[in-house]
């Protein structure tokens, strides 16, 4: 029997959500082991003088307990 854990992280890139994905992936995987799963709670954009300076993510991130 496995116990499953989630917890929270935000993530952004001035490049788009995806690359914020990875961004948010790449910081959590160092750190958090046996990761199973992710989804994307929200989508957010940061603007300044009317343009888009960052594409911000919030995930909720699965990872195994051992």
């Amino acid at each position: 029997m496995s116990v499953a854990k989630v917890i929270e992280i935000s993530a952004e890139s001035p490049e788009g959500f995806e690359a914020a994905i990875r961004n948010g992936m790449k910081q959590a995987s160092k750190t958090v082991e046996n990761i199973k799963g992710a989804w994307i709670s929200e989508q957010k954009l940061k603007i300044e003088n009317g343009q888009i300076a960052a594409y911000r993510v919030d995930m909720r991130v699965t990872f195994v307990l051992q």
